[in-house]
């Protein structure tokens, strides 16, 4: 039998594992992770596809990580260095068993982590495996028979297929020769920008393209302006028609417009929608419970069917499956297509915006953004406590007059205003966020919440 060694349980979270390497994650617990995720697979002849960000300690994690999985019986897709959405595209189009991706996401160097999925790129989440792979390692004490049949290692080169996949419903000799300027943090998303040059009649000015797991000229969480400052200085100097940052593994895009301001997410979901919705008329278009009243005005106006949903990547991928939704977006960034395996589509949604420009000459990003954006939202502001479930029912009771929704935390609608409340997913935080007709209001209701809130 293998021998057992303490696991943190709190790098287990909603949506994957994270924690500090070495201390909560190291080569050790790798290795039982990857005997543990075979074990709940429990299947035969299991093809599981591994990958890994360039995070300093992923090499370590990953040579670990292969090791149990292999000992446990099953064969490793090795397709190495790969962004988030490069890995879910080769467990779904090459219709592997699963799969496992080495990566903290967009948090700093010092920590590492593991997204998982099982066939098709189905998410495993805090409710749906990875609380079973919790107990096998920790309730049962990581109890692993020897194997006597070893899997193999098997290397495949994907990207170069990712490119063409997301590249085969646009006439790339249609676009112009816009300026862009795109900011990968030193993260692996950099190995997507030769291809990108390569492909696109663009000028695109990189920004930290050379790969360093340090992380050396900002932390890769694109929704921290302040690792935009670059990108939105660059987008100035160099005139160029929009800039957009990726975040550590990839799978969330932001944009900046020609002016340097950065666009919030829902706003450019309800931008996409009406171009989406010309071309697949009456289809559904999910958006978080955070977003804009905009984008479900859009949608509506549009002929499409706006369907409101829990914020989280696993959430909306299932609810997408469920019910043939043809594309989604957070307000995060993440944005989703059914014809991408209901996976995050960065790619995509850069070639889109690439596209509508290049379609309408005289319009600039701000133009568009400008024509949807209706409202003042205040953004998400965050408050550290331990009651949130009493401070909900204090605001429940305060505002009953409004339209509750309990989709995602608390949201009420009033006429001339909306604000929403729900507990972090990730982080011992209390989330808030206000939408007002006028700034005067916002301002307003801001006030009164945060009063309410901290009392």
């Amino acid at each position: 039998m293998i021998s057992y060694m303490n696991i943190n349980s709190n790098i287990f979270k909603s949506y994957d594992i994270r924690g500090a390497f070495p201390d909560e994650i190291n080569a050790k617990i790798a290795y039982l992770i990857g005997r543990a995720y075979v074990k709940f697979l429990n299947k035969k002849n299991l093809k599981i596809v591994v990958s890994r960000d360039n995070r300093l300690s992923s090499k370590e994690i990953f040579k670990a990580l292969v090791k149990g999985v292999t000992d446990q019986g099953a064969d490793v897709i090795d397709i190495g260095l790969s962004p988030t959405p490069v890995f879910y595209f080769a467990v779904s189009h090459f219709k592997f068993d699963g799969g496992i991706n080495i990566t903290a996401s967009h948090l700093s160097a010092g920590y590492s982590g593991f997204k998982m999925v099982r066939e098709e790129s189905i998410p495993l989440s805090g409710k749906s495996g990875l609380k079973e792979i919790k107990t096998i390692l920790i309730k049962n004490k990581g109890q692993f028979s020897l194997k006597t049949e070893k899997g193999k290692i098997i290397k495949k080169q994907v990207l170069k297929e990712y490119i063409k996949f997301n590249f085969k419903d646009f006439n790339v000799k249609k676009m112009k020769a816009l300026k862009i300027v795109i900011d990968v943090a030193n993260a692996v998303p950099g190995i997507l920008l030769p291809y990108l040059k390569k492909e696109l009649p663009c000028k695109i000015y990189p920004l930290f393209e050379k790969s360093d797991g340090s992380f050396p000229n900002h932390s890769p969480d694109p929704l921290i302006k302040e690792n935009l400052r670059v990108l939105i200085e660059t987008v100035k100097n160099k005139k160029a028609d929009f800039g957009a940052a990726l975040d550590g593994d990839g799978d969330r895009i932001i944009f900046v417009d020609e002016k340097g301001k950065v666009i919030s997410g829902d706003l450019i979901t309800a931008f996409l929608s009406q171009f989406i919705l010309k071309e697949n008329p009456g289809v559904k278009i999910l958006y978080d419970v955070r977003s804009s009243r905009s984008v479900r005005e859009i949608i509506e106006r549009n002929g499409g069917k706006p369907i409101v949903w829990k914020v989280g990547h696993s959430l909306i991928k299932e609810k997408m499956r469920k019910e043939n939704i043809f594309f989604a977006g957070e307000l995060s960034g993440h944005y989703y297509k059914m014809s991408y395996y209901f996976s995050e589509v960065p790619i995509f949604v850069l070639l889109k915006t690439l596209e509508i420009l290049s379609l309408n000459k005289e319009k600039k990003l701000s133009q568009f953004i400008g024509s949807v954006e209706k409202y003042f939202h205040s953004g998400e502001i965050n408050f550290k406590m331990k009651d949130k479930k009493e401070v909900m029912r204090k605001l429940e009771r305060k505002f009953k007059k409004g339209k509750i929704s309990k989709i995602d935390g608390l949201r009420i609608d009033f006429q001339d205003w909306w604000f929403l409340v729900r507990a972090s997913n990730t982080e011992n935080l209390l989330r808030m966020m206000v939408e007002a007709d006028t700034k005067e209001l916002l301002d307003r209701k801001k006030k009164e919440l945060t009063a309410l809130i901290i009392d």
